[in-house]
């Protein structure tokens, strides 16, 4: 049962939450032998910890609620954090876009390139598109503002980058303002473009905006978050996920290998 877990037109992502919830509770009263809940953008995923007192851990509520519908197993694509699997003890299958968007960076980017990473928790995402593309690395050093809610100050650059096409690597794209931050730093180190490539385009708020009016020349992101048209810019590339969803679903009940997609 595929359902991503995002806003698209008058539904909510709480809608689509429960609308999912519902379909698997039905499949489970109807006798379904095995229910797969497939969810392309795992809904809440960033609330994973507690960052401040008292706050819920969203994440694990989730996986909750899909356990007690009556999924039997979870399979989502690049997960915000990789611990959220090990939310319930039910297997959770945890696919990446990575094979789609190095593909297309190597098509389309030259060989001049460096990864950049945007902040320090998205390292070791960015060194394995660095291997994969066998280009350079770079961090850009980041830091939230106290208090405020989607606020970030991009503050140096850690690696060289003059003179290069420098691509920003990240899960996810929401307010684009870490993005928009990164890329100022990157052109004033003498990078001489900047693209960014994430698998979810969540763009709430200020996103299209910022991208429109920043030094990003193109954005690539997956289908795993439906797009309406008024985000459809022309910096903006959508590539598909499907056949890495299909493949998995095929490996799941065929009772084969899913991790044998990625080798």
């Amino acid at each position: 049962i595929i359902q991503s877990h995002g806003a698209s037109g008058s539904m909510s992502i709480n809608d689509a939450i429960m609308e999912h919830l519902m379909m698997v509770d039905a499949a489970r009263r109807a006798s379904a032998k095995r229910i797969t809940a497939v969810m392309p953008f795992y809904g809440y995923g960033r609330q994973d910890r507690k960052a401040e007192p008292r706050e819920p851990i969203t994440a694990k509520l989730i996986a909750n609620m899909f356990t007690a519908a009556g999924a039997g197993r979870l399979l989502s694509v690049d997960l915000h954090s990789g611990q959220i699997q090990g939310f319930i003890d039910n297997p959770f299958d945890h696919l990446t876009a990575m094979p789609v968007l190095v593909d297309h960076l190597r098509a389309n980017m030259g060989d001049d390139l460096v990864v950049v990473s945007p902040d320090a928790g998205r390292v070791k995402v960015a060194e394995r598109y660095a291997n994969a593309l066998h280009a350079d690395l770079a961090i850009v050093h980041k830091r939230r503002v106290k208090g405020a809610v989607n606020m970030v100050e991009a503050k140096e650059v850690v690696g060289n980058v003059e003179g290069r096409t420098c691509v920003l690597i990240d899960d996810m794209i929401d307010t684009g303002g870490t993005l928009v931050a990164a890329a100022e730093q990157l052109i004033e180190q003498g990078a001489s473009q900047v693209c960014a490539a994430a698998t979810h385009g969540v763009l709430s708020g200020p996103a299209i905006d910022r991208i429109k009016n920043s030094m990003i020349t193109k954005v690539v992101v997956t289908n795993t978050l439906p797009l309406p048209p008024e985000k459809q810019i022309d910096k903006l590339e959508v590539l598909s996920v499907s056949s890495i969803i299909a493949d998995a679903i095929d490996a799941v009940f065929e009772d084969t290998s899913v991790s044998e997609i990625f080798r």
